[in-house]
């Protein structure tokens, strides 16, 4: 749309935060070199389990942008995001809400434990349609979220449903970096 400024993207990390191959930081990498504004939620370094403290985190890089702003969020990352929209308001023009972990069942050993995401505030996770365009884009094999549970998730958020195949939970554990795709969900959602 002619006159209306370009989005700044803000990549927002999940709980292992930054990741040198990962796509949310490969991605950031290929905008800034093409031009674009990305801001990225730094690492916590006290607090990194802390819902509240990941969404402050997320509210201060947000707050700091004058002009509208595009999310890129994963895994928690993504629940992080939705819990923001619960009590912020900018100008966001959307959301890519990749892979987003089910945190109210049972994770694989070596993530955190259902009453130990609870004591931090991550659960229960909010149910609200957010305040803005969104896409959420699943795997139907990640071990973090069944697909199911994520279609259920993105409904109640009024997010437009992507199912990317079996992908795992798009990370370089499950075997990916540069994920392409990332950049025509963001044209989808980013009219600047």
């Amino acid at each position: 749309m002619s006159g209306t400024p370009e989005a700044t993207v803000v990549i927002v990390p999940g709980l292992r935060d930054h990741v040198e191959q990962h796509w949310q930081t490969l991605l950031a990498d290929r905008l800034a070199e093409a031009g674009r504004t990305v801001r990225t939620v730094p690492p916590l370094t006290q607090d990194g389990l802390c819902r509240q403290a990941r969404v402050a985190a997320l509210d201060t890089v947000v707050s700091r942008i004058a002009g509208p702003v595009v999310l890129v969020a994963h895994s928690a990352g993504v629940i992080t995001t939705v819990h923001w929209a619960q009590d912020h308001t900018a100008d966001v023009r959307g959301a890519l809400l990749a892979t987003p972990p089910d945190f109210e069942t049972p994770l694989p050993e070596g993530y955190p434990a259902p009453g130990v995401l609870e004591e931090n505030g991550w659960t229960p996770v909010p149910r609200a349609p957010l305040p803005f365009p969104s896409i959420v884009a699943a795997s139907s094999d990640d071990p973090l979220g069944a697909v199911e549970r994520v279609r259920e998730l993105a409904g109640h958020w009024g997010s437009r449903w992507e199912e990317l195949g079996a992908v795992g939970h798009l990370n370089p554990a499950s075997g990916h970096g540069p994920w392409p795709r990332a950049e025509e969900l963001l044209r989808r959602l980013d009219l600047g």
